[in-house]
């Protein structure tokens, strides 16, 4: 395992995978980051990252935390560092996210008011375009 004492991402060398996606900031402790490679989260160039796998720079990584980030390795980091630092170390290629479609309004009911009617239902059906 290569390791530097600056805070610069190392262009050459190689870290562990559950130790790269802790210091770019992917997971926020070492241990959920060894969880998530041994839970098949992360993976280095396809395939399915154990915890001790070697990352090196031109890599590309997966790593599914909220939704999935798809990014190259353009640096080795072994110590948690600042993000702007962190950022620097990868290049994400994860593409946008679509756009929200915007729905229509809740109908808002008193509270209380029971069960819609008939009439009600086959109004709440108009309005939602189901007719």
């Amino acid at each position: 395992m290569a390791g530097g004492t600056s805070s610069e991402p190392m262009t050459t060398g190689s870290t562990r995978a559950d130790i790269w996606v802790w210091s770019v900031r992917f997971y926020k402790t070492r241990s959920l980051a060894t969880a998530a490679c041994k839970a098949g989260h992360v993976k280095v160039n396809g395939e399915r990252a154990k915890p001790a796998q070697i990352v090196r720079v031109g890599d590309e990584v997966r790593v599914t935390t909220d939704r999935e980030h798809i990014v190259q390795v353009r640096g080795i980091l072994t110590k948690r560092v600042g993000a702007p630092i962190a950022q620097a170390a990868y290049l994400d290629r994860t593409p946008a996210l679509p756009p929200r479609v915007e729905q229509p309004a809740a109908v808002i009911r008193e509270r209380g008011a029971g069960r819609p009617t008939k009439r009600d239902r086959r109004e709440l059906e108009r309005l939602r375009g189901r007719h």
